[in-house]
């Protein structure tokens, strides 16, 4: 309905919430709107996990995301104050390792 709206753009992207899968909502979405947000899923992962688990989960979810075009990195909501710094850093060094494109990357 949102697409049909004229909306380009979504976001916020809360993957832990019902129907947000990442795979879900490329698969259904992804060729029609751009993804902003989504990237760290501060409630569950970003301050609770190690920052190895962190750059895993974010890994996966930007590579998700990035298939094709139309995502936009940002963590799901704001960063707490009590979250590591180290993990902060993960998710951002991530973010920045797996945003680019391999030359060979299928478009279609």
């Amino acid at each position: 309905m949102l697409i049909d709206c004229g909306v380009d753009v979504l976001n916020p992207v809360q993957i832990s919430a019902k129907e947000m899968e990442p795979e879900k909502l490329k698969q259904q979405f992804g060729d029609q709107i751009v993804f902003w947000g989504g990237g760290c899923d501060t409630q569950n992962v970003l301050g609770l996990k190690a920052p190895d688990e962190v750059a895993s989960h974010v890994r996966s979810v930007v590579n998700i995301f990035k298939a094709c075009g139309g995502f936009v990195f940002n963590q799901v909501h704001n960063i707490m104050g009590n979250v590591p710094p180290e993990n902060i850093v993960a998710m951002f060094d991530t973010a920045y390792e797996e945003s680019f494109y391999d030359s060979n990357e299928n478009w279609e």
